[in-house]
């Protein structure tokens, strides 16, 4: 799991999102504009729970999960055309509850961009009440996906800058 953000654990051992900044998402100042790191973020968990729980579970097939939380830290800006890799584990799994560590960086860089943690509760999709995280479930978010990348910035394939 997850540790400081700081400190993340080195790509073989976190799962790995790849996309890249399209102009439209960049601010008059010519960064990518503070809200896009919602919808970057998620987008690298949405393919992290997909490759943990393929096919991702969701109502109505009887696990459903809302986001309840979200803390962003900006380090340095991205910018058009950067490809961007986030590095998405577990950090905590709770009885209700998990939380998961999406740290952003430029694809083959290490510095840090930005790091977001995010927190999901399961619901009864029925009732919408706090249910507990299903043993299968659990077990993936504690495995994780350690080695997997989802490449949507088109960045592995032969010729890619």
């Amino acid at each position: 799991m997850a540790a400081d953000p700081e400190s993340f654990a080195a790509p073989a051992h976190s799962f790995r999102y790849l996309l890249r900044v399209r102009y439209g998402e960049c601010d008059a100042q010519a960064i990518v504009f503070n809200a896009r790191w919602g919808d970057y973020t998620d987008a690298a968990v949405t393919e992290y729970l997909r490759v943990l729980w393929h096919p991702i579970d969701g109502y109505p097939h009887g696990l459903d999960f809302r986001l309840v939380r979200q803390v962003t830290e900006w380090k340095s800006p991205a910018r058009f055309d950067d490809v961007l890799e986030a590095r998405v584990e577990t950090a905590r799994i709770g009885t209700t509850s998990f939380t998961i560590a999406t740290q952003w960086r430029r694809w083959r860089q290490e510095p840090l961009l930005v790091h977001v943690e995010t927190v999901y509760v399961v619901v009864d999709p029925a009732l919408g009440t706090k249910g507990p995280v299903p043993d299968a479930h659990r077990r993936a978010l504690e495995h994780g996906a350690p080695g997997q990348i989802v490449d949507h910035a088109g960045a592995r394939r032969a010729g890619a800058p």
